[in-house]
């Protein structure tokens, strides 16, 4: 059986075993990384769809966040359609329990996307990404047949858990497969579309809704459920067409296969020295991430399965350990303000918030596309300012305008609940304030909270670092689509209120907690930290870069001289 795992660097073999003869410019590349993506390109949106690999790469990063955001922009119309709620008597209003039974619906789905997103990391290690993208997209669409044949709320419920465990799988799988195989010229973008694509698939759905609900059939809310399917079985059917991600392919010990994805990726021979450089890192970061792994781990290196599934789990756990908690708990409290502050409670139940403000249905319906519109513009906007500004001061006012926004509605209601028709400037002044909470969400708790996660942690735990983030999101989201109906039903304008307390919260938090990512490198985060992680990571990637060109150059001496004075461990820096 061939190796499954990255040699040791007694073990790593030379360049000429792969016959690959070095460049004389390889080093150079090696040396400098931002020579290395500039060389491969620049990084604006014509470069990110510059190849049909990059194109389809671009699509399936952005499939998680935009079949979320298709379920979003379904259920806030469907629980206003009569034909749903006759065929699901138990979420109708006027029935008792209704709150919590339509919480139980909404919640489930993000229950099911945290428990998808928790076994994303072990089967893309295992299976690799690509095919673990396959899985997802096989859990999506099963749980979209459920959905859109239910006759029944037990099948529903059950189709969205189902669904939600492929939008967890994708959400968590198709950024870090993405990541892996683009060319670090363009890799920021598909962050930025990877957080847009959820607010873009919102009110792409939600508009295909608004058109359906004129059916007078049960297909007025089955065919939206049956529409999501298409781009997921688009996916599905065109995923074959894509290489595996060379740096899982180097994880598991086929370096040849890397290499050749790699060219195939960038279109370049195996003699290009921007190819050689780039396979060259690639191997030395899985060397050198295993190497964290096994002096951590010594007991848990056989390969079994059994050993496997508890070093899954204790690199989990680690993420808790000494050193690493506090980076990994930006993450989590991110999460917990970004949900906490009401995002989710506005898109899905919008009609009902703005019914508590005395619109009619029509009107209700029509705000809550506004709604979702001036989320995407917003959010769109923070692509232009968030690597000028920082990430914290985008933060600071959302939560200065997200506390005041939800402050100002919870008065108007409490004021003029039952009086709208004799105070419609006061109505229309909290549909207002509601729309600047979205813009000034949009702006700074939309976009940072997905990037900074990956600024944070050094390379060996930056992908268990977003994972963590990624299922706090489901996590959160799923107890705020559980309780949001009954705290509308019990308290009424208490829950702008409650909301806004969090705002509050996530005010003090960003100011003394959160860090800037800004411009920082992974060793200048480690002083903030107190930590000397990637400090450590450095060095020892340096040193594994070192040897792999010494010995395509030769043993001699002076040859080892000539290739080490090559590489500076300083250019090896990553800034946010």
């Amino acid at each position: 059986m061939g190796r499954t795992h990255p040699p040791t660097r007694d073990e790593i073999p030379s360049l000429e075993s792969f016959g690959i003869e070095l460049h004389p410019d390889t080093p150079r590349y090696v040396q400098d990384v931002q020579l290395l993506a500039d060389s491969l390109g620049g990084n604006g949106l014509k470069d990110v769809f510059a190849n049909w690999i990059v194109f389809a790469a671009a699509f399936s990063a952005c499939m998680g966040g935009l079949l979320f955001g298709f379920d979003q922009g379904i259920l806030s119309i469907v629980y206003t359609m009569p034909q749903f709620l006759q065929t699901f008597p138990e979420i109708d209003g006027n029935n008792p329990g209704a709150g919590l039974k339509k919480g139980v619906m909404t919640g489930l789905l993000e229950l099911g996307a945290f428990i998808g997103a928790l076994q994303s990391g072990f089967l893309a290690d295992r299976y690799s990404r690509k095919k673990t993208i396959a899985i997802g997209s096989v859990w999506f669409i099963v749980g979209s047949v459920l959905q859109a044949s239910a006759s029944s709320y037990a099948q529903l419920t059950i189709g969205r858990f189902i669904g939600g465990i492929g939008i967890g799988v994708l959400s968590s799988t198709a950024p870090m497969y993405i990541s892996e195989i683009s060319p670090p010229n363009v890799r920021g973008a598909f962050l930025v579309l990877e957080g847009a694509s959820i607010v873009i698939g919102i009110v792409i759905m939600f508009y295909i809704t608004y058109g359906t609900r004129y059916i007078e059939s049960t297909w007025c809310f089955r065919l939206p459920f049956t529409i999501q399917i298409v781009p997921c079985a688009a996916l599905l059917i065109g995923l074959y067409l894509l290489p595996y991600s060379p740096r899982w392919q180097v994880q598991v010990g086929r370096d040849a296969d890397a290499l050749h994805s790699l060219a195939r990726l960038r279109n370049l021979p195996l003699t290009d020295p921007r190819l050689q450089a780039e396979w060259i890192m690639v191997r030395a970061d899985a060397i050198e991430a295993r190497e964290v792994i096994v002096k951590k781990h010594p007991s848990l290196q056989d390969g079994s399965f059994g050993s496997e599934l508890k070093l899954e789990v204790a690199s989990w756990v680690d993420m808790f350990g000494p050193g690493i908690l506090r980076k990994t708990m930006i993450g989590v409290m991110l999460m917990v303000f970004q949900q906490f502050q009401g995002i989710n409670a506005l898109i899905y139940y919008s009609p009902t918030l703005f019914q508590q403000l005395g619109l009619d249905t029509q009107m209700q319906i029509d705000m809550s596309g506004v709604l979702n519109i001036i989320q995407m513009i917003g959010t769109c906007s923070a692509f232009f300012f968030l690597d000028k500004v920082g990430r914290k001061p985008p933060l600071i006012v959302g939560s200065i305008g997200n506390t005041c926004s939800h402050f100002i509605v919870a008065g108007l209601i409490g004021k003029y609940n039952g009086q709208w028709n004799d105070h419609p400037q006061a109505a229309w002044a909290g549909v207002g304030f509601i729309f600047a909470f979205m813009f000034f969400f949009g702006i700074g708790w939309s976009p940072v909270p997905w990037a900074m996660p990956a600024e944070v942690h050094s390379s060996s735990r930056r992908a268990k670092g977003v994972a963590i983030t990624t299922c706090c999101n489901w996590f959160f989201n799923f107890i705020i689509g559980l309780i949001t109906p009954p705290m509308i039903e019990g308290i009424g304008f208490g829950t702008f209120i409650f909301f806004g307390a969090f705002s509050i919260l996530s005010l003090i938090w960003t100011i003394f907690f959160c860090p800037e990512t800004k411009g920082k490198t992974l060793e200048e985060m480690d002083a903030v930290f107190h930590t000397q992680a990637a400090h450590d990571e450095l060095e020892a990637k340096h040193e594994i870069v070192s040897y792999i060109c010494r010995q395509a150059a030769g043993s001699t001496a002076a040859t080892d001289e000539k290739a080490s004075d090559k590489i500076n461990p300083e250019s090896w820096v990553e800034r946010a």
